[in-house]
């Protein structure tokens, strides 16, 4: 139902009762967030529109554009799209200022509104990584400071020491127009394997990614000591020569090595150059713990070396008992054993019985051994005869 008013000129007017008009309309705006110095899309739809209006409105609710049509004097909004379901309009190079809520009207009666929140984000400054001291020394705590300025919403600060999760303490401190800076504490003790290892620090912000700072850790340790014997290579035997040689390594560089032989005196023609020791001419009063002490600015290590003077005629290092070979001796006689067991059990098992011999047969019924022999068959009657007894 609709009435119509006619007006002077032959222009009319017609009205429709609101859930006529209202009835099966939606309008519909999204939500923008854009990093400052970008550009933003606000865009109004409308589903079933019956040739309404369509204006956009900026904050302070000033007409941006009134269908395709711009009333305001700000060049940086242009029309992208227009038609009778959508006003799609860009915002270049978007500031602070420009952040607010935004109205997509419908002229309907009365007018239907939706709002596009526009939120400007302001990315952070390039990440500040301080240290309290650039040289740590092992086993004592160093404290790094990462700072994120001037951003908007605020930083989120992660640490990392090489592929290590770490967590630090952070405070932020608010400026003006809602901009805040993020300041982030780390606190480690150090071991000499930190040494060269990066600290990571990682800013995550919304207008940001992979944005980052590192520092390499600069760990002093004490030194790392080894003796190596340079000759000989097996036994060490009477008359013959000892060489060792004192490998340190540490952070910064050992300055001083010093050898020494522990709770007794140093043989008097043993020979130090620099990091070897050289004996000659060795005899069983040399046997003791030689050790080689290495120091820096950090501390001392050391080292030891036992000697112990073998015979001239020993040929070797002792022989240490091979029990796989014992084992297997053990098997074989064993087996030799079962063997023998087996052959004998065979042969008397073939052999056994009662014993009878041929001269005994018939001799059952005599009354005593030697009428039995006299009298058993085949026996012999001369004094000669050779007489049998079983035992």
């Amino acid at each position: 139902q609709s009435s119509c008013t006619s007006f002077s000129k032959g222009i009319h007017s017609c009205m429709c009762f609101l859930w006529v008009t209202v009835q099966g309309q939606n309008l519909v705006t999204n939500n923008v967030s854009v990093v400052e110095g970008e550009t933003a899309i606000i865009s109004c739809r409308v589903k079933n529109n019956d040739d309404s209006v369509i204006q956009l409105l900026n904050p302070n609710r000033q007409t941006i554009y009134f269908r395709d049509v711009r009333p305001l004097k700000d060049s940086r909004f242009q029309l992208v799209n227009f038609s009778d379901n959508e006003l799609l309009v860009s915002l270049s190079n978007v500031s602070l200022s420009d952040e607010g809520r935004y109205v997509c009207q419908l002229y309907t009666d009365p007018p239907q509104e939706a709002y596009a929140d526009i939120t400007v984000l302001v990315p952070p400054g390039n990440p500040i990584l301080e240290s309290r001291e650039e040289i740590v020394s092992e086993g004592n705590e160093t404290e790094i400071t990462c700072t994120a300025m001037g951003s908007k919403p605020a930083s989120t600060i992660k640490w990392m020491k090489g592929d290590q999760p770490l967590q630090g303490e952070a405070t932020v401190e608010e400026l003006y127009d809602r901009m805040f800076t993020v300041t982030s504490r780390l606190r480690l003790t150090v071991s000499k394997e930190d040494d060269g290892v990066a600290v990571i620090c990682i800013i995550d912000h919304p207008a940001v990614k992979d944005f980052q700072a590192q520092k390499y850790l600069e760990v002093q340790y004490k030194p790392e000591v080894q003796i190596v014997v340079e000759f000989p290579e097996g036994l060490t035997r009477e008359g013959e020569n000892l060489e060792l040689t004192c490998r340190a390594k540490g952070k910064p560089q050992p300055h001083q090595i010093n050898w020494l032989k522990v709770d007794d005196d140093f043989p008097s023609h043993a020979v130090i150059t620099g990091s070897d020791l050289f004996i000659e001419n060795l005899n069983k009063s040399f046997n003791g713990t030689y050790r080689c002490v290495a120091s820096n600015l950090v501390g001392e290590a050391y080292d030891d070396y036992i000697l112990y003077v073998y015979d001239s005629r020993a040929d070797g290092a002792p022989q240490k008992i091979d029990h796989a070979v014992i084992g297997g001796i053990v098997a074989v006689v064993v087996f030799a054993m079962l063997c023998l067991l087996i052959v004998l059990g065979r042969y008397f098992a073939r052999h056994k019985g009662t014993y009878f011999t041929h001269e005994a047969k018939g001799a059952d019924d005599a009354a005593d051994a030697d009428t039995a022999i006299i009298n058993a068959e085949g026996g012999h009657n001369n004094s000669d005869d050779k007489k049998e007894y079983y035992i």
